[in-house]
């Protein structure tokens, strides 16, 4: 059996892999071997629907060494006024260009494709291709790397948790490009930003709201995109990170705090009527909500058990469906949310979200971490695992460690770190000092953050669930 050495091995090549070796190649003279299942760099975006787009702006995604797109601002469309969102092929291009011109020509870096890791994540590190079968043990002089920890369930690989008759037209969400006659209508299964990306498209395709259905479990409090812009837009996101903890400040309750949040513009909702009990990070255009918001066929039965060729089994009821309605199944579960584990423990780095919303950022931070600190547990502190979040109330529990994390990045070395880093979401405040809106929002944001964290955490304790009732 074969054996190769490496100071770290990196199980998935996905963003976060490849934005964790992209850094720390650079920050140091390390060896790295990248393990992945694939046929090239990427992860779930090799897999992705056609007309899937980054939820954020392409200006902080990706690698620090290379940019992704032209950081243009879009002049049309729904993203129209907003930096521009790279496509999915365009992604899986851009993570090629990285391997091939900065990971590989370093000389530093070997990238095996369609390898599986077939190792312990401990000790035992063996790797397996799936082509030849040949295996190879791995000695690894450092650490091994697990960026698959949290890796996403995608539609084209998910099985439904529900029966589908045979004779039923259900589809993957990558199946709506194929589509080679029309049906009697549109039913979406599932409440999530895929499904919502699916009645988007639908929409710009022409297709009337009243043939689209949507089987909508629940809601989920959404990002308004224009607050998470980079750049020339920064000024908007500031302002918006002290909205947030001017309300979280400000809060008396759970469900309090969420009135604020909405009201000054930080969280949206599709349906004024009812209160979200979902909130996974998605974000959204004011163009895109005003078309989600007009479907109105919105089916709240609780979760599809069965499709039949005449009837839509769910928990709390059935509806009536017919042979040529089309299904589109978008209820894959996408981004997981398993106990956290520390970051950096002996022998392994456990990539997570350490600032919310942002796990590039956050994979290429524990890079840095690692060749900056020498103990694992001031690496811990300066990069917390914040799970992502699921139900409405996590936005406290992320927020909160968000902001305690950003605390400790007040080093000159970690300053500096993330004054040049592109992934950086927030980098060239400095850029803005004159602006009067920046003013504004600096003030707030500093006025704001110690009690914003002492209610945060005081938020965080209690035990009650956000209140479920709609709001009038």
């Amino acid at each position: 059996m074969a054996t190769i050495e490496t100071d770290y091995l990196v199980v998935g090549g996905g963003a976060a892999g490849m934005a964790f070796a992209d850094s720390l190649i650079t920050e140091c003279g390390a060896d790295v071997v990248i393990v992945d299942r694939r046929h090239r760099p990427g992860g779930h975006w090799n897999s992705a629907y056609p007309f899937v787009r980054l939820h954020q702006p392409s200006a902080f995604y990706g690698v620090n060494s290379m940019v992704l797109g032209s950081d243009t601002i879009d002049s049309e469309g729904p993203n129209a006024g907003l930096y521009e969102r790279a496509t999915a092929p365009a992604i899986c291009q851009y993570f090629s260009r990285v391997l091939d011109e900065h990971l590989l020509a370093s000389g530093r870096v070997r990238f095996l494709a369609m390898t599986d890791y077939a190792g312990d994540m401990r000790t035992e590190h063996h790797v397996v291709s799936r082509l030849t079968g040949r295996q190879a043990d791995v000695v690894v002089r450092r650490k091994l790397v697990d960026a698959r920890f949290l890796e996403s369930s995608i539609p084209a690989t998910h099985t439904p948790s529900f029966e589908v008759d045979p004779q039923v037209r259900f589809i993957p969400v990558n199946d709506l490009v194929n589509l080679a006659d029309s049906g009697s209508g549109f039913t979406i299964v599932g409440a999530g930003k895929t499904a919502m990306d699916a009645c988007v498209w639908l929409l710009e395709q022409g297709v009337d709201p009243g043939a689209i259905r949507w089987i909508r479990p629940r809601d989920a409090w959404l990002l308004d995109r224009k607050f998470q812009q980079p750049l020339k837009l920064l000024p908007a996101l500031i302002e918006g990170v002290s909205l947030y903890l001017e309300a979280a400040a400000e809060a008396g309750s759970r469900p309090d705090l969420f009135r604020r949040l909405e009201d000054c513009g930080q969280l949206v909702r599709l349906d004024p009527r009812i209160t979200p009990t979902m909130f996974r990070s998605a974000t959204v255009s004011d163009t895109e909500l005003g078309a989600l918001r007009s479907i109105e066929h919105v089916v709240r039965l609780g979760r599809v058990r069965r499709l039949g060729t005449g009837t839509i089994t769910l928990a709390s009821g059935s509806i009536p469906t017919d042979r040529r309605q089309i299904h589109i199944d978008c209820s894959a579960a996408g981004l997981p949310a398993p106990p956290p584990r520390p970051i950096f423990e002996p022998g392994r780095i456990t990539l997570q979200l350490i600032r919310a919303h942002q796990p590039v950022f956050s994979a290429a931070l524990a890079a840095f971490v690692e060749t900056a600190r020498t103990h694992d547990t001031e690496r811990n502190v300066l990069c917390p695992a914040n799970p992502w979040p699921s139900a409405a109330e996590d936005w406290i529990r992320t927020t909160l460690i968000s902001q305690q994390a950003q605390a400790a990045w007040s080093t000159p070395d970690i300053s500096g770190w993330l004054d040049r880093s592109r992934l950086n979401a927030v980098r060239g405040i400095g850029d803005h000092a004159t602006d009067p809106r920046m003013q504004a929002s600096l003030h707030r944001l500093l006025t704001s953050m110690k009690p914003a964290l002492e209610n945060l955490a005081h938020l965080a304790e209690i035990s009650r669930p956000v209140a479920a009732t709609a709001r009038t």
